[in-house]
C-alpha cells in the first residue's frame, strides 16, 4: 500500500431526515478535494449514509442495499462493522426512511472525532477543534424543523464551521457538499464546492442561488408546460 506521508484530511458533516417531509439529506465539508463524489449517499424514501475518514466510496451504495432490502439503520451499521475489515479507519453516519439513526467512529479517526445521534439526525466529524463542533451542528438541526431540509442542512454545517471546525487546515483543498432527495427518484439539491478557500461559504452562495428555483426544476420534469407558465410568469 501506498502511503502519502504529512497529508491529513478533517471532515465534519450533518446527515438527517426532515420527519415533515420525508427528504433526506446531507451537508458535509473537508480539508480534502471534491468531498461530494466521495461520501454523501441519499436515496428516496430510503435513507441517507455519510462514509468519511479513511472513506470507502462503497460504504454507501452497499448500505443503501442493506436499507432498502429491510434493514434498520443499526442494522445495516452491523453489516457494514462485519464485512469492512479496516472498520476503524472509517467514520460513518445512517440515517433510514423512518428516521433512526446509527453512527459509528473508528478508533483510528483523527482526533477529536465524534458523533452525536438523535432522532433523525447524525452530526459527525474528525481532526475537529473539539466536541463542541457537532453538539452545535445538532443543536441547530433540531431548532429548525420548519425550515426545508437542506436550509438546515447547510444552517447546521456553518455552526460547525462557526464553532471552530477542523482543528488543522493541512492542504490547499477545501470542498464541500449538499445532497437532497423528497419524493422524487432523482435529487432535490446536490451542490459541490471542489475546490475552494473557503468552502461553506461558497455552497451557502450556491444555495442561494438555487433555492429559489427547486420547484421550478422539480416541476419541469413532471409537468414542463405548467414550469414554463410558471417561469414567464416570474418574468
Amino acid at each position: 500500500m501506498r502511503v502519502i506521508p504529512g497529508i491529513e484530511f478533517n471532515t465534519f458533516s450533518i446527515t438527517g431526515r426532515c420527519s415533515r417531509t420525508g427528504m433526506l439529506g446531507i451537508a458535509i465539508t473537508t480539508s480534502d478535494i471534491t468531498v461530494g463524489s466521495r461520501c454523501p449517499y441519499v436515496k428516496s424514501s430510503v435513507g441517507a449514509v455519510a462514509t468519511q475518514a479513511s472513506t470507502d466510496p462503497g460504504l454507501g451504495p452497499f448500505a443503501l442495499n442493506l436499507l432498502q432490502l429491510g434493514y434498520s439503520a443499526s442494522g445495516a451499521l452491523q453489516q457494514l462493522e462485519a464485512s469492512d475489515p479496516h472498520i476503524e479507519r472509517r467514520q460513518l453516519a445512517i440515517v433510514d426512511h423512518n428516521g433512526n439513526a446509527a453512527a459509528r467512529t473508528g478508533a483510528m479517526n483523527n482526533q477529536w472525532a465524534g458523533q452525536i445521534t438523535g432522532k433523525g439526525h447524525v452530526t459527525m466529524g474528525n481532526g475537529l477543534v473539539g466536541e463542541g463542533v457537532v453538539k452545535e451542528m445538532a443543536e441547530v438541526f433540531m431548532h429548525t424543523p420548519d425550515l426545508d431540509l437542506e436550509e438546515r442542512l447547510l444552517r447546521s454545517l456553518e455552526a460547525g464551521q462557526n464553532a471552530g471546525g477542523e482543528a488543522q487546515d493541512s492542504t490547499p483543498y477545501h470542498s464541500a457538499a449538499l445532497l437532497v432527495y423528497g419524493a422524487d427518484t432523482f435529487s432535490r439539491v446536490d451542490l459541490r464546492v471542489d475546490e475552494h478557500a473557503t468552502p461553506v461559504v461558497e455552497l451557502r452562495r450556491l444555495l442561494d442561488i438555487f433555492a429559489p428555483k427547486i420547484e421550478y426544476f422539480a416541476l419541469r420534469a413532471t409537468d414542463p408546460e405548467a414550469a414554463q407558465a410558471a417561469k414567464d410568469a416570474a418574468v
